[in-house]
């Protein structure tokens, strides 16, 4: 895939980030770790790649506006353009010594994702894509969503909120009419990456409430350019904004939708 310098200013952030994450990862035991509310950790590794991934990207887009997990938002002198960042979707897994994390970086303009970097540095796996140029995975594979049509063949993904979190109750009931009528659902605790994996047919469909814009920004641009659908979980939101989504492949997303939307 020949990117564009924005998406190749954006790998070379994540790959820098992921190389300190994965220094942090070996030595996890060691982590300075603070907590942001019940469940919800932050630690010295997450600070850390956030600082690293905005260096190289303010560094090179000095007028662009920035919204992080860890640091929050700055408006830039170019109002159209914002870069959208987790520097470590997955804490929790992170320092459980779960190998299963990513970072996620995604450019927005005038509203609309235009590029998007999902890196998971443990398996080496680099997720991009860009409005209109597909997704690809490494470079080499391009990236389609599953082809299947049958829900009960299927499998789903989601994130069971944690803590005292209010969308608690909903995702419940979510899970109680979408399991009898499917292969499985899967809680592996990366929204970035269980979108990731939609785009690339691991997984046929997800959906999470409560979640953060920082978390699914990117992952929603790769299941579009790899061919899926993605929307809100009540009809007219703004997924992004209302922090509630719901992505598939073409042939599930209208039945699984309806499913997740029945009680909205």
């Amino acid at each position: 895939m020949q990117g564009s310098a924005n998406l190749n200013l954006m790998i070379k952030a994540a790959r820098k980030a992921g190389r300190s994450l994965v220094k942090d990862f070996r030595e996890v035991e060691n982590l300075q770790v603070s907590t942001k509310g019940p469940g919800d950790f932050v630690s010295k590794a997450d600070r850390e790649a956030e600082r690293i991934i905005k260096e190289e990207l303010m560094g090179g887009r000095p007028t662009y506006g920035w919204l992080g997990e860890e640091t929050g938002e700055d408006e830039g002198a170019d109002p159209t353009r914002r870069w959208i960042v987790d520097p470590l979707d997955g804490t929790t897994n992170f320092l459980h010594g779960l190998p299963h994390w990513a970072v996620s970086i995604a450019l927005e303009h005038k509203g609309e994702i235009i590029s998007a970097v999902v890196f998971d540095p443990a398996k080496d796996e680099m997720f991009v894509a860009e409005k209109g140029a597909g997704a690809w995975l490494n470079d080499t594979r391009r990236l389609r969503v599953s082809g299947r049509r049958v829900m009960i063949e299927s499998i789903f993904a989601t994130g069971v909120p944690f803590g005292g979190r209010g969308t608690l109750p909903a995702t419940l009931k979510d899970l109680a009419r979408l399991m009898p009528v499917c292969a499985g659902v899967r809680r592996w605790g990366s929204a970035a990456l269980d979108l990731a994996y939609v785009a690339a047919g691991r997984y046929d469909g997800y959906w999470e409430r409560g979640i953060n814009a920082w978390d699914i920004a990117a992952g929603t641009l790769l299941v579009k350019e790899a061919g899926g659908f993605v929307g809100p979980v009540r009809e007219g939101d703004d997924p992004l904004e209302k922090g509630a989504v719901i992505a598939g492949n073409s042939e599930l997303f209208t039945p699984f939708a309806n499913i997740i939307r029945s009680r909205d």
